[in-house]
């Protein structure tokens, strides 16, 4: 698939089939992801894919919509504060290093013709414990992953115009 539809194919999925997610696109998932920069290249992540239906279920208490139960695989992903590069000021750019890798991530599985839809709506404390997640590491984001039940209508954008600016 070229990539620029792949960017317009990728939405966030809200459905899920139960059918289980191939191996082999999950190595290739995860392959985008390692290639995703970071600054530095500190890469200070780390990913788990997870299939284990009781892991999933209790990834489900700390989330309140219903419909990440259905994905065969939720994506955890995992930031360390503590290792990665420091603005000028002092602060962790952590997220910003998660959400490059999370993109690829959901890029990769639009590629794959699989569905996902980044979650942050949760309380990261509660998450760690759930997931026995210890410091320096804290759960940044998750994502339900799966081959879609649904085909939501693209969502309506700005004008490129308001968003995206040449200057000369």
């Amino acid at each position: 698939m070229e990539f620029y539809d792949v960017v317009k194919k990728r939405k966030s999925i809200r459905a899920y089939k139960s059918d289980p997610v191939d191996k082999d696109a999950l190595r290739r998932i995860g392959e985008a992801v390692n290639l995703a920069p970071s600054a530095c290249n500190i890469q200070p992540w780390c990913f788990r894919i997870i299939l284990n239906s009781e892991i999933r279920s209790s990834i489900g208490t700390c989330y309140k919509n219903e419909w990440i139960k259905q994905a065969p695989v939720i994506v955890v992903a995992l930031g360390n504060r503590d290792v990665a590069w420091k603005r000028l000021e002092g602060g962790s750019i952590i997220d910003i290093d998660i959400g490059i890798a999370m993109e690829h991530l959901v890029l990769a599985a639009a590629a794959e013709g699989l569905g996902t839809c980044w979650i942050c709506a949760y309380d990261v404390k509660r998450m760690n414990a759930v997931l026995g997640i210890l410091p320096p590491w804290d759960v940044l984001a998750i994502s339900p992953l799966g081959k879609p039940a649904e085909d939501p209508e693209a969502r309506k954008r700005k004008p490129v115009t308001e968003v995206f600016r040449i200057i000369e």
